[in-house]
């Protein structure tokens, strides 16, 4: 059973559906339809063309999401408008499949991952495309020239706030007051700044950190293996597509282990973590329906700032910590967003 605590996301401004210097004409024809009963047109309806974006993920779940944002700003899924998934599992593989998908007309592309994202900047400069980042600072990495007017053909949400890491160590000690030492595990080739602040937070609350880098699901249990002969109390796992992809077994191993964990990745505990600190990911999914929802209707994508996550959310699994032998504190579950029971 889940009990979500209210916790609201602050309001979005809404984007006025008309300009003020309208025709009268116009009004008057739109009334007249009203009038008459005739059905409003979905925006995408307009040009009498189906609009089609491929969503590349870790998961087919977020196709829905997108999915659902695209259908509350007034496209039809399947009559005016299309959402192709398709998985990143095979990261090797896509180059060659992002070259198929275009000999179809693609509108936009939805890309989950900073090396996504870079293969399809690779494939195309034309194409608009999506990103989800979490892992990058994405001036530094090259994807835009500025946040503010991303200047080529890619823009979309990026978190690039790795000091996430402090208030994941402090719910830690939270649950483990004598916390000392934690196992940290990221992919050294993309995690570089969240080991950094991890380090920074974990000096400054005297905790001792040891880092394993995970490169495919199938390590995830070496990789505990590793953590836990270190000695590790408790076991933060960092933002990557491979870790997303092995979250549930390493949730599996850690309970086995009995280390209480944490992660940014908001699903973890649906998987079996304990505890989860980070975006919402139904909430980033949606905001890049809202991304192309304004290419659809022709803007420049380069024109489009790039966004951080419009929402953070605390999540802990009880059941869990049961498992753990754990008694997780009221002031923690009062503060969660969900706790899953």
């Amino acid at each position: 059973m889940m009990n979500t605590n209210a916790r609201t996301t602050p309001p979005v401004p809404e984007r006025p559906f008309a300009q003020m210097g309208i025709a009268r004409r116009a009004v008057l024809q739109g009334l007249a339809s009203a009038t008459l009963g005739v059905p409003r047109l979905a925006f995408g309806q307009t040009s009498g063309r189906v609009r089609r974006v491929v969503l590349y993920s870790g998961s087919p779940r977020w196709k829905d999401v997108v999915s659902g944002g695209l259908r509350d700003l007034g496209w039809a899924i399947g009559r005016d408008a299309l959402v192709d998934w398709r998985s990143t599992a095979e990261i090797a593989n896509l180059e060659m499949d992002l070259r198929h998908e275009l000999q179809q007309p693609v509108d936009a592309f939805i890309m989950g991952g900073p090396q996504a994202i870079y293969t399809a900047m690779k494939v195309t400069d034309k194409v608009p495309i999506v990103g989800i980042d979490l892992e990058s600072d994405p001036v530094a990495r090259g994807f835009v020239k500025s946040l503010a007017r991303p200047g080529k053909n890619v823009s979309g949400v990026w978190m690039d706030l790795p000091q996430l890491a402090g208030k994941q160590l402090q719910f830690l000690r939270e649950v483990l007051p004598g916390l000392r030492r934690v196992g940290v595990v990221w992919d050294e080739e993309i995690g570089g700044p969240q080991w950094t602040e991890v380090q920074a937070a974990a000096h400054a609350s005297n905790i001792a950190v040891h880092a394993i880098s995970l490169h495919a699901p199938s390590e995830a249990e070496d990789v505990v293996r590793r953590l836990f002969a270190d000695r590790s109390e408790a076991m933060l796992a960092l933002t990557a597509p491979t870790i997303f992809r092995a979250l549930p077994r390493l949730a599996e191993l850690a309970i086995q282990k009995r280390l209480p964990s944490i992660s940014p990745f908001s699903t973890y505990p649906e998987s079996g973590g304990l505890m989860a600190y980070g975006p919402d990911f139904v909430a980033m999914y949606r905001q890049t329906s809202s991304y192309v929802d304004r290419i659809f209707k022709g803007a420049n994508v380069g024109d489009l700032p790039v966004e951080r996550p419009s929402k953070f959310v605390l999540i802990v699994n009880v059941k869990t910590s049961k498992a753990l032998g754990l008694t997780i504190p009221q002031s923690l579950l009062l503060r969660a967003d969900q706790v899953i029971e």
